[in-house]
């Protein structure tokens, strides 16, 4: 087993560093099993305690995890491996990357002139005209705008902010299904996810209420465009949750309203609800531009205060010239214009592939945003078979941890003349692979 799979080593270091090269370099693939403690410790001629040791090591790192009597394999998302997309196949209609338009983003115009090298800027990390445009941006949504910050894009703020709140081996609360990168953010910071089943108005209540019941310390979810489900939250919806999580007031609960300005729905945010320990976190990649890696934030003065200070240790602030085109953009009339058409015509693609598959009886969520969520009996069947017809979407695995199958449908760029054809194609493989999919 030890030859096999490559792993050397006589010491924990040494046997941890070449597990973590094998799974980096793909020697040892996500699942894959490693060897019994004792056996391996026989091959390489160590203590049992040794290679214990060094499993521990892989544990709290999050490249493997221990199955009990299914003994230790390496994590469904590996730390060192992020689950990255397959490759589009050349000459396919790519449906599967969640990405905007590129026509309804507006032109990148550089800053007149770089930020002068001797400003303060760990003093002064926010432009004052970006903060009072993202004050009053946010605030227009009733989310409290008492305290913002700024960081390089959604994932950087809540990795930042749960490496400060959270300890390996914690549980976060998280969508199921949910967006993948997320999944892999939190593998890689070892901590402990717990599933939330969700429907079309996002976080089911009586899911969020079992996972409290299980210990989680943060709860990680999306108020509208939900990725890939597509839910939004109602005022209802928002108002259950609210009292649900009212009764833990330490839970630190992270709002990702990643698509807002074209999620096309209003936003009722569960900041707006009293809660202790909260933060909202805005981006602009989907209505600017792929390349601004920013985030604005709105939170409690403790959230503040811990992912201000652990930024002030790390890169220090967000690039001037970086907040300088994201202000410049978001005052922009003609850009204003550009992002609400976007909003319009997303909506608009995304009921049109809703309506053409609901016609063939093909059920499919997405209450807002740019994906449909279609939910299927066998994602390899559907996914293969859509690619024989010249698409290509996304297989639902990298989103659930516990939710059926499903696949996700990128409708960004899909004319509504493109969705009647896909969905007579999606009709046409759910019929071929009857046998496996069941009708």
């Amino acid at each position: 087993m030890a030859t096999q799979y490559g792993i050397r080593g006589t010491t924990a270091k040494g046997i941890a560093a070449s597990v973590e090269r094998a799974v980096a370099e793909g020697a040892l693939a996500p699942e894959a099993p490693l060897p019994p403690v004792r056996r391996l410790a026989d091959d390489l001629g160590v203590s049992p305690g040794t290679v214990a040791t060094a499993y521990k090591e892989l544990r709290r790192r999050g490249i493997v995890l221990t199955r009990g009597r299914g003994g230790t394999v390496v994590a469904p998302a590996p730390a060192v491996a992020s689950r990255r997309p397959p490759k589009v196949p050349e000459g396919l209609r790519d449906l599967s990357g969640g990405h905007p338009d590129p026509a309804l983003l507006p032109a990148l115009v550089p800053p007149s002139h770089l930020s002068p090298g001797t400003r303060a800027h760990r003093t002064t990390p926010r432009l004052p005209r970006l903060e009072e445009v993202v004050r009053d941006w946010i605030g227009a949504d009733g989310v409290p705008v008492d305290h913002v910050t700024f960081a390089h894009g959604a994932l950087d703020l809540i990795g930042r902010l749960l490496s400060v709140e959270l300890r390996p081996g914690d549980a976060v609360a998280m969508e199921d299904p949910g967006y993948h990168h997320l999944l892999d953010l939190f593998t890689a910071l070892g901590l402990r996810v717990v599933p939330v089943a969700v429907d079309d108005e996002g976080v089911r209540p009586e899911a969020l209420q079992a996972a409290l019941r299980a210990g989680v310390r943060a709860l990680v979810c999306s108020p509208r465009a939900q990725n890939p489900h597509g839910g939004c939250f109602s005022a209802a919806r928002r108002d259950a949750l609210v009292e649900v999580l009212r009764d833990e007031p330490d839970v630190l609960v992270v709002e990702n309203d990643h698509a807002s300005a074209v999620s096309d729905v209003p936003l009722h945010s569960l900041s707006a609800g009293g809660l202790t320990r909260w933060v909202h976190v805005r981006t602009v990649s989907k209505f600017l531009g792929t390349d601004l890696r920013w985030a604005a934030a709105a939170c409690d003065a403790t959230t503040l205060a811990r992912h201000d200070g652990r930024l002030l240790l790390t890169s220090g602030w967000v690039s001037h010239l970086l907040q300088g085109i994201v202000c410049g953009l978001l005052t922009d009339d003609g850009t204003r214009a550009l992002v609400a058409r976007a909003e319009e015509t997303y909506a608009l693609r995304r009921e049109a592939l809703r309506g053409e598959l609901g016609e063939r009886g093909i059920a499919a969520h997405g209450a807002s945003g740019m994906n449909l969520w279609v939910p299927v009996r066998d994602e390899a069947a559907v996914v293969n078979g859509l690619r024989s017809y010249g698409w290509w979407v996304a297989a639902g695995a990298r989103f659930r941890t516990s939710a059926p199958p499903g696949v996700r449908i990128s409708v960004a760029a899909l004319e509504p003349t493109e969705a009647v054809r896909l969905a007579s194609d999606f009709a046409s493989v759910l019929g071929e692979s009857e046998a496996t999919y069941g009708g």
